[in-house]
């Protein structure tokens, strides 16, 4: 079994230490990889400080992973020693059932813990115990659930369209964002100014509703043609109305999701990827008199993950990066937390 670096923390405070755990040789249809760089997604913040549910600890996050394919399983046939390589929140699913053969991996429903292990990259395995996730300097997969990197995105940058991308993309595709469609983007931290990238380039008109104008200059340099600062004075009343798509990515427990959902034009989606701690209240008023949907989304499936990567290769689309070292990951909660990275924190392992 291969042993390889890599970063923990041992409990809600998350303070992150170097340690050394043994990772399994790739199995029938498997793949081993040498982690190159791993993005620090807000998801692993709330997971790791318990946030969303207890944690088992010690616990190594991460689920926005990049690398290169160091040794092949038998029957491995998508894949080859030297391919790059990204893996995202899934690892497994059942294969069989009504969502997986629907290319909804993220949804299935049979028991994958009963074949091979947890669904999600980092979890519980088949006899309870944590898997460890992307901070560390190698994984194993099956090649299943492995994505190809297109060597046209930056391999520093890749890391984070595992979960940042995809998130914002599958819900873009799916409510028709296009050519003669408004989308406004709420917020613009590390989900919302891949969703500013990634709606400009599908055609639409994009509209950024931020809380200050300190980014600004960035949104417009992504794509954004208007800017709206909710910080200032009657922050909704000058915006105009007649989004096709409100795609909202924070989670912030006082966000007045009635006013926002005003903006859509009748027929219009408001689309949630961002989750408060806190469950919010959606008024049912404004989108009954519009005939207006209120939607979420979580990723997407394998096959749409992939399509997400092809796209942005051939629309010169990347997260805009910090590279860290193993050491900066503790500092790296805490400034995600206070909206202090621009855009997405990336570990790079050859640092551990």
């Amino acid at each position: 079994m291969p042993e390889v670096l890599a970063y923990a923390c041992d409990d809600t405070r998350t303070t992150f230490h170097r340690t050394r755990i043994s990772l399994r040789e790739p199995g029938p249809g498997e793949i081993h990889f040498e982690v190159k760089y791993a993005g620090i997604c807000h998801s692993d913040i709330h997971t790791a400080r318990g946030e969303w549910g207890p944690a088992k600890y010690p616990l190594i996050p991460g689920h926005e992973i990049a690398g290169i394919v160091a040794k092949v399983g038998q029957g491995v046939t998508k894949y080859e020693v030297g391919d790059k390589v990204g893996v995202g929140c899934m690892v497994n699913s059942c294969g069989t059932c009504q969502m997986c053969r629907a290319d909804l991996e993220q949804f299935c429903e049979g028991d994958p813990a009963g074949l091979s292990g947890t669904l999600w990259t980092y979890g519980d395995d088949a006899d309870g115990n944590p898997t460890a996730g992307g901070y560390a300097q190698g994984f194993t997969v099956s090649e299943d659930f492995a994505c190809r990197i297109p060597d046209e995105i930056p391999f520093e940058a890749a890391a984070p369209l595992l979960c940042a991308g995809i998130t914002t993309y599958s819900p873009l595709k799916r409510w028709g964002a296009g050519p003669g469609k408004r989308v406004a983007v709420v917020g613009m931290g590390g989900l919302g100014h891949m969703g500013v990238q990634i709606a400009a380039a599908l055609g639409a008109e994009v509209a950024v509703i931020s809380h200050g104008r300190s980014k600004e200059e960035d949104a417009k340099r992504f794509g954004a043609t208007e800017f709206y600062a909710t910080s200032e004075a009657e922050p909704y009343a000058d915006l105009p109305a007649g989004f096709d798509i409100i795609l909202c990515t924070v989670g912030a427990d006082n966000l007045d999701y009635g006013s926002l959902i005003d903006l859509l034009r009748p027929m219009g989606a408001f689309v949630d990827v961002g989750l408060p701690e806190k469950q919010p209240l959606i008024p049912l008023m404004p989108l009954l008199r519009g005939n207006r949907a209120a939607a979420g989304s979580m990723i997407g499936g394998i096959a749409e993950t992939q399509e997400m990567l092809d796209f942005c290769a051939a629309h010169g689309i990347a997260p805009q990066v910090e590279v860290i070292s193993g050491e900066e990951i503790t500092e790296a909660y805490n400034r995600v937390v206070d909206s202090k990275v621009r855009y997405r924190y990336v570990i790079d392992t050859s640092t551990f």
